[in-house]
């Protein structure tokens, strides 16, 4: 029988108040209190919370706190990516992010889905999609990812939109929802 741990991980029904999982959520919460409370000086100091967070991170992330997230080790990331202020990853399934990738503020990116049936949704049960976010990718401020989304390196996504849909790799794309505006030079 799979765990409630197992059950998320693999985008089924899961039970997001299960002692596991409510235990990792709570060491992510006081590793993100740390990180936000620590000072501009404090470099080696952050350097090492966010390697206790998101250990799967490459060399050189930049996160400029505060930042928010649900756990952390299902948030995988390239070299060089850099977070603005107050960005959120709801990463209940894997979030994977290319190098060089550059977020906005305010910049939030979900995989947390409730069912759409009112008696499903009822139940307290709930399920993720993956994200997927190539490399030298810069989404623009104020944009949510919403679950289930790849975005293709190289793209540009204008401040402010709304992902809905997987987005091609070279294009500028915009909107709510987000949609493809033109294709970038190389």
């Amino acid at each position: 029988m799979k765990t409630e741990k197992e059950k998320m991980l693999a985008g089924e029904l899961y039970d997001a108040l299960d002692k596991q999982l409510s235990e990792d959520r709570v060491k992510a919460r006081l590793l993100l209190k740390a990180l936000n409370e620590s000072r501009e000086d404090e470099a080696e100091k952050r350097a090492q919370i966010l390697k206790d967070l998101i250990p799967d991170a490459g060399e050189g992330l930049w996160l400029q706190p505060p930042f928010y997230c649900d756990y952390g080790y299902n948030i995988k990331i390239g070299d060089k990516v850099f977070f603005n202020f107050n960005c959120v990853v709801l990463d209940v399934m894997e979030v994977s992010i290319g190098s060089r990738t550059l977020f906005g503020p305010n910049v939030q990116l979900y995989t947390a889905m409730h069912p759409m049936n009112y008696k499903e949704r009822a139940s307290g049960l709930e399920y993720a999609k993956p994200i997927v976010i190539g490399e030298d990718v810069w989404v623009g401020g104020s944009v949510v990812i919403c679950p289930g989304v790849t975005i293709g390196d190289r793209t540009v996504i204008g401040a402010g939109s709304v992902v809905t849909k997987d987005i091609p790799a070279g294009v500028f794309a915009a909107g709510n929802p987000c949609k493809v505006i033109r294709i970038l030079e190389e």
